[in-house]
């Protein structure tokens, strides 16, 4: 092979040495302009559901956490002493007015009553000798065989027979009594507690009040059944002012929700409101009447309670779950026209069924974030899509 031919064969390789480093050069600076490009592309905004808040007509109602207690309640106690022989119920049970509970050992009065109609029929038998001998001292003084002051011994004798009648059967009234009240029976239809005193134990009784006596136990009606509440003083004349304005007042009903209950599906009637303000609270006691035919409502529980205090008026509807606190506030958030999201402070009403009444802070024509919201931040550039708010029929009512 000649000088010639090696030279030509030298400059074939380093050509194609330098053609495969350019190209890889090439290659690499296309690949890192492609990175970043794609890493100066503008990220996708957030989406987020936006609505218009609905207009519904919505009676007026305020909130009160309320707690129910018997219309009737009473402690049991004996009006006679002795040993307590009987107990006709088992503890919690439901009676009716009249049932028999407690029996007290009646023997002692029975004794007593013996005595009494005993001390009767002695007291009629002087009587009756007195008439008799008031008869003949009469008659006697009719026939001038007798005086005067025979007379009046034999009548005063009379009287004082009539008295001792009298007398004995005062004491047999009161000895009955007590034999009578060695029985203790439930004095209306309610649900009994447990007995506190059991069967051999001496219990004390007296019919003063004042005198100690013994607790047997304590019976509450069930139905129907007191929901005391507080209103503020805000909220008082709130309520006075509809209560005046519609004529012949209004219709002062409330509605109940226990607390493991999201309607609001019981009814009752508000039918008693204190005649002064709490100095020391700034409230005023209030009570409502509240059927309990199924007796799931026991007094001590706590539940909710609505008073409608105006007729319907069209409201804004947002659902509550886009209503957000803010410390003592409350925040929606809106999406402008140039779709930054821009969050207004409202203030909200009652609950209807899982929406929301906005009282004020927030227009009709608004575009409410209803889901979202946790990619929406104040002043932030979104993607909004548009959404309904769903209300359902029977959501009024709740």
């Amino acid at each position: 092979m000649t000088v010639k031919h090696i030279a030509r064969r030298t400059l074939f390789a380093g050509t194609i040495t330098t053609l495969t480093v350019v190209a890889a050069a090439w290659l690499t600076y296309s690949y890192r302009q492609s990175d970043a490009a794609a890493s100066a592309a503008p990220a996708a905004l957030p989406e987020v559901v936006v609505s218009e808040p609905l207009v519904r007509e919505v009676d007026s109602r305020l909130g009160f956490l309320g707690q129910f207690s018997a219309v009737e309640q009473v402690e049991l106690r004996a009006q006679v002493g002795g040993t307590l022989t009987e107990i006709h119920f088992k503890d919690g049970d439901v009676v009716q007015e009249g049932d028999l509970l407690f029996i007290i050992d009646p023997r002692p009065y029975e004794i007593r009553l013996a005595q009494a109609n005993a001390q009767l029929g002695t007291a009629t038998a002087r009587l009756e000798l007195a008439d008799r001998e008031l008869v003949r001292a009469q008659a006697l003084q009719r026939s001038l065989a007798g005086t005067a002051q025979n007379v009046d011994q034999r009548t005063a004798d009379q009287r004082a027979a009539q008295a001792a009648v009298d007398d004995a059967k005062a004491q047999i009234r009161d000895a009955q009594f007590d034999l009578d009240h060695c029985r203790i029976t439930a004095p209306f239809t309610g649900r009994i507690g447990t007995h506190l005193v059991s069967i051999g134990n001496l219990i004390a009784g007296s019919r003063a009040a004042t005198s100690p006596t013994t607790l047997l136990a304590t019976l509450v009606s069930l139905d129907p059944i007191y929901l005391d509440f507080d209103m503020s003083e805000s909220d008082f004349l709130n309520y006075s002012r509809e209560h005046v304005r519609v004529e012949g007042g209004g219709s002062d009903k409330v509605e109940v929700a226990l607390s493991d209950e999201q309607q609001f599906t019981r009814r009752g009637t508000l039918d008693f409101v204190d005649n002064a303000l709490n100095r020391s609270s700034g409230t005023i006691h209030a009570r409502a009447t509240v059927p309990n035919p199924d007796r799931l409502l026991t007094p001590g529980e706590f539940a909710r309670v609505r008073l409608i205090v105006g007729s319907p008026v069209a409201s804004l509807l947002v659902p509550d779950t886009a209503v957000l606190p803010d410390q003592s506030q409350h925040i929606v958030m809106t999406v402008a026209p140039d779709s930054t999201v821009v969050p207004k402070q409202v203030e909200t009403g009652e609950l209807v069924g899982s929406l929301r009444v906005i009282r004020s802070g927030l227009g009709r024509n608004d575009h409410v974030i209803i889901d979202g919201i946790p990619h929406a931040a104040p002043g932030m550039k979104v993607a909004p899509r548009d959404g309904a708010i769903r209300y359902a029929a029977g959501e009024g009512q709740g």
